[in-house]
């Protein structure tokens, strides 16, 4: 199998997977620089405290930048899987096993890896050493011989690599599943009962039991030293990896709330009848926007609250918090990268998951088409799915992004001179921003699969299903 043909339908992974590898080599190099700098100043060079906090908080986004991409990356594997059905099925009546299918889809991600790792590290490089330039040459850092490469760099490369081809591994189980006799006819998603798996639950409950009391550990280990962040990092993957897998237990739910409130024609209503008959579809594309939400919350509110308790901690001791400032911005800084990186990440889930939803769908949007619906109505039925999914997860994002984004915040800083615990610093705005940027993204992303939905005539859509 040729590179070409092996990365064909990844398009959005090696997105996903160069946006991780170029944040992570972004924060190291810039956390590499801020430490060159912090050193050479004679006022915070002689103290470690600002050097271990810029240290702990680079290795927090790196962390979370690889786990969140890895989720989006196995959401983008298990829809190309679920596209390939009829094909996989077909190649499954010709003797091949399921097992030597899922080990091509393992090949496919290590490749798609190797590519992301490389072009994002290259990005990564050139941006954190072109900004670092113009920084200096504004007086914001001072003019120095810079050092850009470092061994750590290595890390979001390796990092990006396993957590694709995890993604891969997870993103393709559904291939077990996949018999001989699917190529025959209608590939369908599973309905809601056959996605209650006692294994899968029992796991998601466990693992979002054990993140939470980690969290907590976390929390209360901050209060006595720096460490207790790592602990709580630990906690929030673990917790919300239990979110994610368990995303089966209340997206539902969740979907069907949101469509009550929004059937008033009959676009939305079959918009909330589709969610429901369609429930492993709307669940992966609930999980993308969840987490680009979740993680646009989560360092929000985590900035927000580093600066409440910093603001604490520098009025009760300006001598010993000389510096701080530096530190601050540089975090500011990172957290906005960070927010873009979420965002992108969102999209590309979304637009990905909307796409596939409307190519395996061809049959049902053609039926409905012979049935009487307008173009109109079928595209304004798509976008409603789109919005639906988009007001649940955003809101589910929020609530997590606040916990999570207070718990970082005390188990980094809790234990600092006159910190201690404080309340969660939610800045007014954060809201009602996502809901306009969510909204308008969700639009955006629904109007190529509307479009795609519509262009072919009902009597093609029928005989190519």
């Amino acid at each position: 199998m040729s590179v070409h043909l092996a990365l064909r339908g990844h398009g959005p992974s090696i997105v996903v997977t160069a946006a991780g590898a170029a944040f992570g080599t972004t924060v190291l190099v810039v956390t590499h620089v801020l430490t060159q700098a912090i050193e050479a100043d004679p006022v915070t060079g002689s103290s470690m405290t600002v050097q271990v906090l810029l240290t702990m908080a680079a290795i927090v986004f790196v962390v979370v930048a690889t786990f969140v991409g890895g989720i989006v990356t196995t959401n983008t594997f298990t829809s190309v899987v679920q596209s390939r059905i009829r094909t996989i099925a077909l190649m499954r009546l010709l003797g091949a096993s399921a097992r030597d299918l899922r080990r091509s889809f393992l090949r496919e991600s290590l490749l798609v890896g190797a590519a992301g790792a490389a072009l994002g590290s290259v990005l990564g490089l050139g941006f954190a050493t072109l900004l670092t330039k113009g920084l200096a040459a504004i007086g914001v850092l001072p003019q120095l011989s810079y050092q850009f490469v470092d061994g750590l760099l290595l890390l979001p490369m390796v990092g990006v690599i396993l957590a694709t081809v995890s993604a891969g591994w997870a993103g393709s189980r559904s291939v077990l599943a996949v018999t001989p006799l699917q190529a025959l006819g209608a590939a369908e998603e599973p309905r809601a009962e056959e996605l209650r798996q006692p294994v899968r639950t029992s796991i998601a409950l466990t693992a979002f039991g054990v993140g939470t009391a980690a969290l907590v550990g976390g929390i209360i280990l901050g209060q006595t030293q720096i460490l207790g962040v790592l602990v709580a990092l630990a906690g929030g993957v673990v917790s919300f990896s239990g979110v994610v897998l368990g995303a089966h237990l209340f997206v539902p739910a969740s979907l069907r709330l949101v469509g009550r409130m929004m059937n008033r024609n009959m676009p939305s209503r079959l918009a909330s009848a589709n969610s429901a008959r369609h429930p492993e579809i709307s669940t992966r594309s609930f999980v993308g926007v969840l987490v680009g939400v979740t993680l646009v919350t989560t360092f929000t509110v985590a900035l927000a609250t580093f600066r409440e308790l910093i603001i604490r901690a520098s009025d009760a001791d300006p001598a010993y918090y000389k510096g701080i400032d530096t530190m601050f911005q540089a975090t500011s800084l990172v957290v906005s990268a960070l927010v873009g990186f979420s965002i992108l990440i969102a999209a590309i889930g979304l637009i990905n998951d909307l796409t596939t939803s409307v190519r395996r769908r061809r049959r049902e949007l053609g039926l409905l088409r012979t049935l009487g619906l307008t173009v109109r109505q079928v595209r304004t039925m798509i976008t409603a799915e789109a919005a639906q999914v988009a007001f649940a997860s955003i809101v589910v994002g929020i609530l997590l992004g606040i916990a999570y984004g207070w718990a970082g915040a005390q188990s980094l800083l809790g234990s600092i001179p006159a910190g201690g615990m404080i309340a969660p610093a939610v800045p007014p705005t954060l809201i009602a921003a996502l809901l306009i940027v969510g909204t308008a993204i969700t639009m955006i992303a629904a109007l190529a699969p509307a479009r795609r939905a519509t262009r072919t005539t009902p009597i093609e859509a029928l005989r190519e299903a």
